[in-house]
């Protein structure tokens, strides 16, 4: 589904990833995880064209690595970025119309917001309420179904549970799993490298801008190395 092949990306002289080779399977969950400044957004980043990098990204086989991001999006590639970045001068449902905004089909598009709308009853709830007035999960829930009126293929979620309430970390994993089995490939940034790698197929761990480390996620949840730097299991 996604290839990524001798990934580098530089920010000012520093090299912030080195070489990263990352593949994708179709209807995966695949998780990167690792310290702050590893360069898990970067290659998220990256993926999606929004930043200088050198390399190759390949979708489906296809050649994707210097297509404009709006383009990468209508190929069936989205983001949600770490931060949720909601607008929070508009309402609900203007955030998920603007999540549409490739796309021209007005009746499918009405169609997927309900089907948002389904998925969160929450936003449907607050559909013309200002973003900006929501909470924290609220805002988070508001940028994965943005994300989803691309209608994407593969979804990439940069940190989904950070700073949310713990009841609302497993509502969110709840939505990827419910995700995956729509259909969609996730790829997976998230600090909680535990709840990450049990739902995960597959993980990579970067460290300060290379890939150190990847296998099947229960197999990573059973590494010592990992247990100790990422799970906080002393020995």
């Amino acid at each position: 589904m996604l290839e990524v092949i001798d990934l580098h990306v530089n920010y000012g002289g520093i090299n912030a990833l080195r070489g990263i080779n990352l593949t994708i399977e179709e209807n995966q969950i695949v998780t990167l995880i690792g310290a702050n400044g590893a360069g898990k957004s970067s290659t998220l980043r990256a993926v999606m064209g929004l930043v200088k990098k050198q390399g190759k990204v390949l979708y489906k086989g296809e050649d994707i690595t210097t297509l404009p991001t709006k383009d990468i999006v209508r190929q069936g590639i989205a983001m949600v970025p770490e931060g949720r970045r909601v607008f929070a001068d508009l309402t609900v449902e203007e955030n998920l119309i603007l999540g549409a905004y490739t796309r021209s089909d007005r009746k499918a598009i009405s169609r997927d917001i309900e089907r948002v709308y389904d998925t969160f009853p929450r936003l449907k709830e607050r559909s013309w309420q200002k973003a900006g007035t929501l909470s924290g999960g609220e805002q988070q829930m508001l940028a994965v179904g943005r994300a989803l009126m691309s209608n994407p293929k593969i979804l990439m979620m940069d940190e989904p549970s950070l700073g949310l309430a713990p009841r609302l970390v497993r509502d969110i994993f709840e939505i990827i799993n419910v995700l995956r089995e729509r259909g969609n490939t996730i790829l997976l940034v998230e600090q909680n490298a535990r709840k990450a790698l049990e739902r995960a197929d597959y993980g990579y761990v970067l460290e300060t801008g290379e890939l150190v480390l990847e296998g099947p996620g229960q197999v990573l949840l059973e590494d010592e190395k990992v247990q100790e730097a990422y799970l906080g299991v002393t020995r």
